[in-house]
């Protein structure tokens, strides 16, 4: 079983290439969307956020507001800590549990996890392999844009606050660039994981 992070930041091209592994056969796992399910009403990290943030950040459903919750943690260092040790963890306990299940049906699978910090939080180390998605910042600016709500201002502050790729590529074992056609990403994604498949197998 071959465990490979992939990550790269704020909408450089990670979950498309992330589908395109999956295509090939790989388990995909995205960090995001186990963030969102641990901090959903039931979740593990929903009530300590709720103490530690305040029931402001809660929409009238009684849902976490994940804008509410970024504004007051992205600026502030000390608090993004305080909720990265109430998320990480149980994102965490799902993503192993998740990885043992396909392990046990597929021994000799490769297991992919989508998540944009992987170099910053330390867990690359948790991999055997790590995969960097990388574009200009112009292209992750423009494509953050034509997410809904965002806010130039807010996309460009948070690509200031994450490494810079020049740092990231040490890290990484592939660096897949998609800044041009998804023709050439699909390309060096498939080469990267011809690769991948020759060390697992």
């Amino acid at each position: 079983m071959l465990r490979v992070g992939l990550t790269g930041g704020l909408a450089s091209g990670k979950s498309f290439v992330g589908e395109v592994l999956a295509g090939y056969g790989c388990l995909l796992v995205q960090a995001d969307e186990l963030g969102h399910a641990v901090l959903a009403p039931g979740g593990e990290a929903y009530e300590p956020v709720i103490q530690e943030f305040g029931r402001e950040i809660l929409t009238g459903d009684g849902a976490i507001d994940r804008r509410a919750l970024a504004a007051r943690v992205f600026a502030d260092p000390e608090r993004l800590e305080r909720l990265s040790a109430l998320v990480h963890p149980a994102v965490i306990r799902r993503e192993n549990e998740l990885i043992a299940a396909f392990a046990a049906r597929h021994p000799d699978g490769i297991a992919v996890v989508e998540a944009a910090i992987l170099i910053e939080t330390g867990s690359y180390s948790r991999f055997d392999k790590l995969i960097l998605v990388t574009c200009t910042e112009e292209q992750q600016v423009e494509r953050a844009l034509r997410r809904e709500g965002a806010l130039e201002s807010d996309i460009r502050a948070r690509i200031s606050r994450q490494m810079p790729l020049a740092e990231k590529r040490k890290y990484a074992d592939f660096v897949i660039d998609t800044s041009g056609k998804k023709e050439d990403t699909v390309r060096q994604t498939r080469a990267a994981y011809d690769v991948l498949r020759r060390i697992q197998s």
